[in-house]
């Protein structure tokens, strides 16, 4: 049976570079490539060796997606889920619905865009 692992998601977002410096610092990531893209846009893929979500731009206004549409959330796991916290609100976002829970500590914020994300800590 094949073995595989998740690379890469792309997200379209309304600025890259807004979203890529707080994945950036959030994570510990670092810009792996930047180019045009289809339509005219632009695309920036911001993560580490293995893996790395790709921001999208078409430079066009969008309304904000409802919760659950068209995902739930992106999931990352973060080494120190305090200091995380601490770089979202610096951000300017708002963590939300924070727990304590097997296998580990987590909280939720949505991006300028309304895609939320949830961050985890296993330690």
């Amino acid at each position: 049976m094949p073995k595989g692992r998740l690379e890469h998601a792309n997200i379209t977002v309304s600025d890259i570079d807004r979203l890529s410096a707080l994945l950036q610092e959030l994570l510990g990531w670092h810009e792996r490539w930047r180019g045009p893209a289809l339509g005219g846009g632009e695309t920036i893929h911001v993560g580490e060796e293995f893996g790395y979500i790709a921001l999208y731009t078409d430079r066009q206004p969008h309304d904000a997606f409802a919760k659950g549409q068209p995902l739930n959330h992106v999931g990352l796991v973060v080494d120190d889920i305090d200091a995380a916290e601490k770089v979202v609100v610096k951000a300017g976002l708002v963590p939300f619905n924070h727990a304590d829970y097997a296998p580990g500590r987590r909280f939720y914020f949505f991006d300028w865009d309304h895609i939320e994300f949830e961050l985890v800590s296993y330690e």
